[in-house]
């Protein structure tokens, strides 16, 4: 089984992995994950209309953040969960089009009521057609498309992270619809496509202002903390990653057992929390030179 991602800074030769992920995702992984990308942007095209109707759903509206967060790289390569995300995508579809009600003019396929293959290997077969290199518009607008696509899911994970530290934005989740269903629009030129890639990048911007302030309010402002960079003997968990809610819940678990926290990579900040710093036992960050 062949496939096509580059969505990461890893992909082979720099252009792609068609055989396998550089960073481990399976063909039927990538497979799934396309059709979800794709069952999202049709349940985007009514959300967005219902929208302009004055009509929105929180359910649809975290959900979107959700299904796009998991297709991020090394976030889920479990093809049952990808699947069942697919499935309750192809429910809100059905919701967000009764909650659009009655419009006019031409509906897009991923828009349309398919329905979904009840057999994974079929549903595998139905997402190997709608991957990266399946578009009718040109190379130029496939490509601001695939920027937005990606940058969309840059702030879907943040996002998740601020809604479980209870901060939400109706800014994001209204591009969010409004961005997806654009890429189902082949109307719209390259400029307005451009366009929309220059508003993804201020809507990412808005989503870590409200996951730094969802930050401050549990944790306090972060401030210049000595952090060790050596280990310590004894038993550890490594933590990678953005969420402090995580973090938190495993130093308050560990803590008074003996077990060493580390943060690795992009969890370093954590230890200029005054509200994560208090835990003695995080006690450095793991650093592997080279």
């Amino acid at each position: 089984m062949s496939m096509f991602c580059y969505q990461c800074e890893q992909a082979a030769k720099g252009t792609g992995c068609t055989a396998i992920g550089v960073c481990g995702k399976q063909p039927d992984v990538a497979a799934l994950q396309d059709l979800l990308v794709y069952t999202l942007k049709g349940i985007a095209f009514w959300a967005d209309k219902a929208r302009a109707k004055g009509a929105k759903d929180q359910e649809i509206d975290r959900f979107m953040i959700d299904g796009l967060f998991t297709t991020v790289t090394n976030v889920d390569f479990d093809a049952e969960a990808v699947s069942k995300f697919i499935g309750e995508a192809v429910r809100l579809r059905g919701k967000a089009k009764q909650l659009c009600g009655t419009t006019t003019g031409p509906v897009p396929a991923a828009a349309q009521d398919w329905a979904l293959p009840a057999s994974l290997d079929e549903q595998v077969k139905l997402g190997q057609l709608h991957g990266v290199k399946d578009f009718k518009v040109n190379a130029d607008i496939h490509s601001v498309r695939e920027l937005i696509s990606y940058g969309l899911k840059g702030y879907a994970a943040y996002a998740d992270h601020a809604r479980i530290l209870g901060k939400e934005s109706d800014e994001v989740y209204a591009f969010t619809h409004k961005a997806l269903a654009a890429q189902l629009d082949d109307s719209l030129d390259l400029g307005a496509n451009v366009e929309l890639a220059l508003e993804t990048g201020r809507i990412n911007y808005v989503t870590m202002e409200l996951l730094n302030q969802a930050h401050v309010e549990a944790y306090g402002h972060p401030v210049p903390t000595p952090v060790e960079l050596g280990t310590k003997a004894g038993k550890a968990i490594l933590v990678s990653g953005h969420d402090l809610k995580f973090l938190e819940e495993l130093l308050k678990q560990t803590e008074g057992t003996g077990v060493n926290i580390y943060t690795h990579g992009e969890m370093l900040p954590a230890h200029g929390y005054p509200g994560l710093k208090k835990y003695p036992h995080l006690v450095g960050n793991f650093f592997s030179p080279g």
